[in-house]
């Protein structure tokens, strides 16, 4: 049975059961600043089951595209991944533990034909009602397996939360395998038992000081790896041996020219280069970029450990790029997003590798001065060595132990692993915690979804639903009290896809709240937040709410401006251009997308004039609403981290459209009320990441008025007409330039007259010649040429000058070529002696550089460098 087919089979019996199928979220997290990556099924319905948001189902299936990054360094081994496929059933408050464990039983035994008796239990120590469950179906009591919160308990994910035990499914693969004690069980770590599914009861609400409460409603999440389930059923020892991954692994082999199977070092290369080329793809596709930290990195780091290994197998010049097409291939037509974002994907690990070529052959170069070191000290590479060529230049800490017992330099594994663990805790607390521990919110289903109709309108005669003050409910409030209004309908628009919330007011009688923000609020409901500025409100009171105009044809002119924006990327620089982020306010528009090198001033203008010929076009702006599926096949464009539900709002600009995507925010209903179009600034944001700040209507007037103002208080000032002020400030910068290289040129000379002067001061340290000598006014550069004359005079000997540069001590230290050949350091005299100013420096071993922070201690520095000179 293929793993298409298992997928398939899994929805289909539990759609069966009148479950919903719920397509995979993106890795990237929705709306979930807490979560590094997607790690589980259950992530996309955490609203549901903290009670914050109404699922479309009380019954939720699902193949949920999981990555998990605390274990980078074990893949390569014959079970680890990153990526992964989660399958997974939910009940959100309707059925629980009998339903999830008779369906799970009669899903692998009745479905997955797999025999009763190769399947063990576990259950947490205390769940009797689970133990009597699977008792009645049958399951023999030595097979079921009572452990403790360890491995059988789930939660909080983070201080506090839902949580509860959890009863998992084990694969035997028979006394054969494993440690062979007649007494071994699914607690035993040998390899003898598989976990293939694990079934969570959330039935508790544990708070900050442990405390458990029951829920009213409990619920099922549960979880079944497609890759461990698929190696089970074609009866393969390994998930690496599966139709899932076997077509990567054979292109890894074939590229290196060798057979999986023929050599445990190599099948480990292969294994490797065959996952993270797999998870890659996928992370790109999700709109992840290389980068130094967060997402970013550890798509970097997966690209490098990868590129590594392929060194290892012989592989020098770039070559992941295949693997990422066998990817595509394979996974594409279960998960279309790889094909259509193929270019991307190739353009940007094609770009990573090849970068990543260069910085191998640093890292080598750094990896041999940390040998040199290590012979010249102790013989031992010191951990710390060992785990920043790892995290920085993504060496697996087998090659670096490899390369140094070449040298027969042993490696301080103790110290890489204290290093290692250090960093996992601090991924561990990064990627899988609940924001702040949130509580089961088993009363915010009380406050009723807000109507909102502020498409048509901007005054509504409306209700007080519901009063908050700091988040909890009460009857009223008073004048200067800050709270926030849950109405029955409202014009104001919440923020939420990059749009700001609306402002304005809500009046009941002589009584005036003023809205400063307006946010979502749990159950879909809709937060004014704000202040009563004169009398008070109540539940139930009839208000009336008015949204601040002017504000709200801003943001508009905004938005829509951000959707031509988009379009005209993907025509000037291409379709791979795909909205990352934004950000829609009034005073000016924010526009990320992919793009892996910068935009040119010409693509630039070009981009700014297409916007502006569809704003003169004045073409009709309309919305309408849609299945999802039928807008998106109809060309509709989606963005890659929104969450949309089964009917959506789709923008259409034009007649036949031009542009098309899916959106819940506010616009103008003809491009010609946008005005003027402008952009402000064009940057990067990351590897393969750019944005673009521009300005519409009013506040591209207000900066043109600007700029006029300033063109003419510029003319005044030089007195030229605008058309001759180019010329003339080219002719000032000319004239200064000019008088600046004459200027240096006689401090250069009188630079090189006072260094000659210094010869007459040589010492002796150790019959090696010292030459030391404040330099005041110089440059860092200037004083680097000082050294250079001086040492070119001097022959044999060592030289350090200090000067003062805009308040802080500058130092130069230089080291004649026969002294370097006698172990003598610049760069070691540097770092003892600006330490004494307060700073620090280096450099190569003949000429090194630094600076500090206290430049009265400069001469105190210089003072200390005949104590700094001993050869290493």
């Amino acid at each position: 049975m293929t793993g298409d087919k298992l997928r398939s089979l899994f929805l289909k019996y539990f759609q069966g059961l009148s479950h919903q199928v719920v397509a995979s979220s993106s890795l990237i997290p929705h709306g979930d600043p807490t979560l590094l990556l997607n790690t589980a099924g259950m992530v996309q319905f955490k609203p549901y089951f903290l009670g914050e948001a109404v699922p479309p189902s009380p019954r939720l299936t699902s193949c949920q595209k999981c990555f998990r990054t605390t274990d980078i360094e074990s893949v390569g081994d014959s079970s680890h991944c990153n990526f992964f496929e989660m399958l997974g059933n939910f009940s959100i408050g309707d059925y629980f533990k009998q339903e999830a464990i008779a369906w799970a039983w009669e899903f692998v035994t009745g479905h997955l034909k797999l025999p009763p008796y190769r399947l063990w239990v576990t259950i947490f120590k205390d769940d009797d009602d689970a133990f009597n469950l699977w008792r009645k179906i049958q399951i023999p009591e030595n097979r079921l397996v009572r452990l403790g919160e360890k491995d059988n308990f789930w939660g909080p994910p983070g201080e506090a939360g839902p949580c509860g035990p959890c009863s998992e499914l084990h694969y035997d693969f028979g006394a054969g395998t494993g440690c062979g004690s007649p007494d071994c069980n699914p607690g035993c770590s040998c390899g003898r038992f598989i976990e293939i599914w694990n079934l969570v009861f959330i039935q508790f609400n544990q708070a900050r000081d442990g405390k458990r409460t029951p829920l009213s409603r409990p619920s099922i999440d549960t979880g079944m790896g497609l890759e461990r389930i698929s190696a089970v059923m074609q009866g393969k020892t390994t998930i690496f041996e599966t139709d899932l991954f076997k077509p990567l692994v054979n292109c890894a082999a074939q590229l290196a020219g060798v057979s999986y199977g023929s050599s445990s070092e190599a099948d480990t290369a292969i294994r490797v280069i065959a996952e993270h080329g797999r998870g890659t793809c996928f992370l790109i596709a999700d709109g992840v970029m290389p980068g130094s930290d967060g997402r970013g990195y550890i798509l970097r780091r997966l690209i490098r450990r990868a590129a590594l290994y392929g060194r290892k197998l012989g592989l020098k010049n770039p070559f992941l790029t295949q693997i990422a097409r066998a990817t595509i291939t394979r996974m594409s037509p279960v998960y279309p997003e790889l094909a259509q974002k193929q270019k991307l994907i190739l353009d940007v690990i094609a770009a990573e590798e090849t970068r990543f070529n260069e910085t191998l052959t640093t890292g080598l170069d750094l990896l041999d001065g940390f040998i040199a070191r290590a012979k010249s000290t102790n013989r031992v590479l010191e951990g710390s060595d060992v785990f920043k060529l790892y995290d920085t230049f993504g060496f697996p800490v087998e090659l670096t132990r490899e390369i140094a017992r070449s040298e027969a330099i042993e490696t301080d594994t103790a110290g890489f692993e204290k290093e290692m663990a250090a960093q996992k805790e601090r991924a561990k607390a990064a990627a899988h915690r609940f924001k702040s521990g949130r509580l089961v919110n088993e009363s915010a289903a009380a406050l009723n979804t807000t109507c909102f109709t502020g498409y048509s309108g901007l005054v509504e005669d409306t209700s007080v639903e519901a009063v908050l003050v700091d988040g909890q409910l009460v009857t009223e409030i008073a004048e200067g009290q800050q709270a926030s209004l849950v109405l029955a309908s409202t014009p104001f628009y919440t923020e939420k896809g990059g749009q700001v919330g609306d402002t304005g007011f809500i009046r009941c009688g002589n009584s005036v709240f003023e809205v400063a923000a307006t946010m979502p609020g749990p159950s879909e409901s809709i937060l004014h937040e704000g202040c009563v500025i004169e009398g008070g409100f109540k539940a139930g009171d009839r208000v009336q709410a008015e949204v601040a105009r002017d504000r709200r044809l801003d943001i508009a002119r905004n938005h829509t401006a951000t959707h031509l924006l988009h379009i005209s990327l993907r025509t000037i620089l291409g379709s791979h251009c795909e909205q990352r982020g934004s950000h829609v306010g009034p005073e000016r528009l924010r526009f990320d997308f992919s793009h892996l090198k910068s935009v040119s001033h010409q693509e630039l203008e070009a981009i700014e004039d297409k916007v502006n010929e569809m704003i003169r076009s004045n073409l009709t702006v309309k919305a309408e609403t849609l299945p999802f599926r039928q807008a998106v096949e109809a060309g509709a464009i989606a963005i890659f981290d929104e969450k949309y539900g089964d009917d959506v709002r789709v923008l259409t600009v034009g007649s036949p459209p031009v542009s098309s995507e899916l959106c819940g925010g506010t616009h103008v209903s003809a491009t010609g009320e946008i005005g003027l179009f402008h952009i402000v600034a064009e940057s990067s944001i990351g590897a393969g990441l750019r944005r673009i700040e521009a300005i519409t209507g009013r506040g591209t007037a207000r900066l043109l008025r600007q700029q006029a103002e300033t063109l003419t208080r510029a003319t005044g000032q030089l007195e030229s007409a605008p058309d001759e002020l180019v010329s003339k400030i080219k002719a000032l910068k000319e004239n200064l330039a000019e008088a600046g290289r004459k200027m240096q040129a006689l401090q250069r000379q009188n630079m090189l007259a006072q260094a000659d002067e210094f010869l007459a001061g040589i010492a002796a340290v150790s019959g090696v010649k010292l030459l030391r000598a404040e330099m005041p006014g110089l440059t860092l550069d200037l004083l680097r040429e000082a050294a250079d004359h001086l040492r070119s005079k001097l022959g044999s000997g060592i030289i350090a000058l200090a000067s003062v540069q805009d308040g802080k001590p500058v130092f130069v230290v230089s080291v004649s070529d026969d002294l370097v050949k006698q172990g003598y350091r610049a760069g070691d005299v540097m770092r003892q002696i600006a330490a004494i100013a307060g700073g620090g420096g280096g450099g190569r071993p003949g000429l090194a550089t630094g600076g500090g922070k206290d430049a009265s201690r400069a001469g105190e520095a210089l003072q200390a460098v005949e104590k700094c000179i001993r050869p290493v």
